[in-house]
């Protein structure tokens, strides 16, 4: 049985993913800097007792706003060239969530999904209607082509289709609520109007503060086949071990989904987990316990 969560203050924790699709030849340095800068920025919002809500926000913008990371500036590609951004973020206590999909005008895709969760009249806006809704919030657009970066023009023109990344963030506050989020350019070379799994709840993002939460990176069809994020936290409730969890919820991945990819994970006593089954998934975190972001890759 899931424990029950009482009001008892926690200790604050963080995780920051920067997607399983990361290629390990292309400069380690730079992807450390960029999950340490965005653990810097979540955890500056938990050590001054902010939400974990806006926690995984702000590391998911600071991942967003770094070219190296897909999503945001430097998203991949469709097979036309254009860029069709996906994110979602949830809230444990309340299971609020909100989400978007085949975004184009918009730096920070997850803000946009925030605003979708905080209008609560909806879970999911995709197209013109998630722009309609950024223009409405008062979100600065962009060209589209200010999000294109050299680097993924480069791999689209070298036909790399299904290379793959996501960025990711989880987060317990002290007062006991978990929240995650989850943003993505999608696959290289995917089809215009393709969705993954970063738009859908219980696929690659999801938070319940009696258990956990979650997000998710990988082959986005493959998550979505066994609900993985989802899955992972009733894993989670029966072994009440994250590491243990996480490892199974990728086994699951790999076998039923068919497809490659990792999570990461913060459980309600603020304990972590993470997994992947490719060879590299960047990630790091941050506690009380640490005199500085932990970034082990």
């Amino acid at each position: 049985m899931a424990p029950t969560r009482d009001r008892v203050a926690r200790v604050p924790t963080l995780i920051v993913h920067g997607g399983a699709g990361a290629d390990p030849s292309e400069g380690l340095e730079e992807l450390r800097d960029g999950v340490r800068a965005a653990v810097q920025a979540g955890w500056r919002v938990l050590a001054a007792d902010g939400r974990a809500l806006d926690a995984v926000e702000a590391a998911v913008r600071a991942l967003e706003d770094h070219p190296r990371f897909n999503a945001g500036r430097g998203s991949v590609l469709t097979e036309a060239g254009t860029i069709e951004m996906d994110a979602s973020i949830m809230e444990g206590d309340r299971l609020a969530c909100g989400a978007v999909a085949g975004v184009s005008r918009i730096a920070n895709p997850i803000t946009l999904a925030r605003r979708v969760l905080d209008d609560g009249k909806h879970v999911l806006m995709i197209g013109e209607g998630a722009h309609a809704l950024a223009r409405a919030a008062g979100l600065p657009e962009c060209e589209p082509s200010a999000l294109v970066t050299s680097r993924q023009r480069a791999k689209l023109d070298a036909a790399a289709a299904g290379s793959r990344g996501t960025v990711g963030a989880v987060a317990l506050d002290r007062h006991g609520t978990v929240a995650a989020a989850t943003s993505t350019g999608g696959m290289t070379g995917k089809r215009p109007g393709r969705v993954g799994d970063s738009a859908l709840i219980g696929c690659g993002t999801y938070a319940d503060s009696t258990l956990g939460g979650v997000s998710c990176t990988g082959s986005g069809e493959a998550i979505i086949r066994v609900v993985l994020a989802r899955r992972t936290l009733d894993f989670l409730k029966e072994a009440d071990d994250p590491d243990y969890a996480a490892k199974v919820a990728v086994d699951l991945l790999v076998e039923e989904g068919r497809g490659e990819g990792g999570l990461i994970l913060v459980d309600w006593r603020g304990r972590i987990g993470f997994a992947s089954s490719t060879v590299l998934m960047p990630v790091g975190w941050m506690s009380p316990a640490l005199a500085e972001p932990r970034v082990p890759f």
